[in-house]
């Protein structure tokens, strides 16, 4: 036991120091605030497509998906299928149309592209913009240091409460020193390791399996996790958590934090190049972890006992459960894989965070006048002061919700990433008589109505569950389109 314990700590300090030499490397990259914030422009296609499968993964992924491979079985493959459709969408259709429109415009960040698409002609799109990426993406990032916590927690028998701020610390220190090419390359790192750790498992569990076969072991487990409908079959109640499934992959079609990555690749042809790139690693990853789940499901449970008393609330501990059963030797190398899953959206989402206070706020809407190459210190405080707030929200919710999953936690905040923005985007890309008084309407009503459907409409008797299933992205989604239409008339 201390022999396995011992390589875990090996395992990882390995780990951490490759991120702060990767963050020491790229310190020295760091020229201008375009460095800074996408890099100045000049990734690759290699770099650009892991980095946004890295970032779009996150804890969701490896313990939050793998938890719903456990509980819902083959239908949460589901998941599967909406993710990798909305990199499809992202990547084929809407990524060479925003990366020409962006370089015509020289945006260094999302709502610089808002701004000049609209000729905007006050700083209420920006401020508006700005804003509400910068509260959605603190309790995005509050969701992963809850999942750190929860990493430790579980693997190391640390204290919660120490591994989330150990955490934070880590990714902090890269991201401080390196901005967004830090964040790029250690994302390939951490990208790497959560697909060979993904990918890897499932194999591993497969060969270890004795008896039936694993569909009738899963059938005779329990009916529903054979059904692609899920338990009951085909039901208005499953058809909406399957809706619900499918469309997680709306957050792809212009969620700031991987939009970003198009801003910081060198051209068209490289999105060309690293589009197939992206789809597979998606693909494999999703496909993946609902495999671990459900095969943690028929190797560590049995028909008679609750599956959340084995594999945790909301089965997220299957897939840490799964290794020490069938991979011991290799527990070190999971660690490591779930906190780059972790890490490696935390450290983007800061510097995307950073880059809304630091360029839209402080140097656009108050000093216009300012030099951008004044801008890199101040950014690197922005960094450290969101990170504490999204501190401080993790801890608060880990002591007052208990009872919360790590799935839907991340979702929450994807959700508010992805309807304030994706919406709007679409519309901009895709509408020429789009104007600002319609995206200003959009990105509202998205904000507002993500919170209103997850703890108001949720709530209605008999029709609300049908809401808490589908989630808050869809409905909220529609509306934000609908909004952008309706008050696009008559501007």
């Amino acid at each position: 036991m201390q022999k396995e314990m011992l390589s875990k700590y090996i395992i990882l300090i390995i780990y951490f120091i490759i991120l702060f030499l990767l963050g020491k490397l790229a310190s020295g990259k760091i020229k201008d605030i375009k460095d800074y914030f996408i890099a100045g422009s000049k990734l690759g296609y290699w770099v650009v497509a892991f980095s946004s499968r890295a970032t779009g993964a996150s804890a969701w992924i490896l313990l939050g998906l793998t938890g719903m491979g456990a509980i819902y079985g083959i239908s949460a493959y589901w998941v599967a299928v909406g993710t990798t459709l909305g990199v499809v969408i992202s990547w084929f259709f809407m990524a060479p149309r925003f990366k020409k429109m962006a370089n015509a415009y020289g945006s260094i960040t999302i709502p610089d592209f808002l701004v000049s698409r609209f000729k905007a002609s006050s700083h209420l799109l920006r401020g508006i913009s700005a804003t509400v990426l910068s509260v959605f993406v603190v309790i995005y990032v509050s969701s992963q240091i809850d999942a750190t916590g929860t990493a430790f927690e579980t693997f190391l028998q640390w204290d919660y409460y120490t591994g989330a701020i150990v955490g934070f610390i880590i990714v902090v220190l890269y991201t401080f020193s390196g901005g967004f090419v830090a964040v790029a390359w250690s994302d390939v790192f951490q990208g790497s390791i959560m697909l060979l750790g993904l990918v890897l498992l499932p194999i591993i569990a497969f060969f270890s399996f004795e008896g039936d076969s694993i569909f009738q072991t899963l059938q005779n487990t329990d009916q529903g996790l054979v059904n692609l409908w899920g338990d009951g079959g085909f039901s208005p109640d499953n058809v909406s958590r399957v809706l619900g499934f499918v469309m997680i992959g709306l957050g792809y079609l212009g969620a700031p934090q991987l939009f970003v990555r198009f801003l910081s690749i060198k051209d068209e042809k490289e999105i060309e190049k690293g589009r197939w790139v992206a789809v597979i690693i998606q693909f494999l990853m999703n496909v993946s972890a609902v495999s671990i789940g459900i095969l943690g499901r028929v190797l560590l449970t049995n028909a008679t006992e609750n599956p959340e008393t084995v594999l945790g609330n909301g089965g997220q501990e299957v897939l840490i459960k799964l290794i020490e059963s069938v991979a011991p030797f290799l527990s070190g190398i999971y660690i490591a894989a779930v906190l780059a899953a972790i890490m490696s959206t935390v450290d983007s989402l800061l510097v995307l965070a950073s880059s809304a206070v630091t360029r839209d706020f402080y140097q656009q809407i108050f000093h216009p006048k300012m030099e951008d190459t004044k801008l890199v210190g101040t950014s690197k405080i922005v960094t450290i002061l969101l990170a504490g707030v999204a501190l401080s929200i993790a801890l608060t919710v880990a002591i007052f919700v208990p009872g919360r999953t790590i799935f839907w936690f991340v979702i929450f905040g994807w959700s508010g990433l992805a309807a304030s923005f994706c919406p709007v985007m679409v519309l901009s890309l895709f509408w020429k008589k789009f104007t600002e008084r319609g995206a200003i309407a959009a990105i509202i009503t998205g904000f507002i109505s993500v919170p209103f459907f997850k703890f108001y409409v949720s709530s209605i008797p008999i029709y609300g569950s049908y809401f808490s299933n589908i989630a808050e992205l869809l409905p909220s989604f529609v509306l934000a389109i609908i909004a952008g239409i309706v008050f696009n008339k008559g501007k």
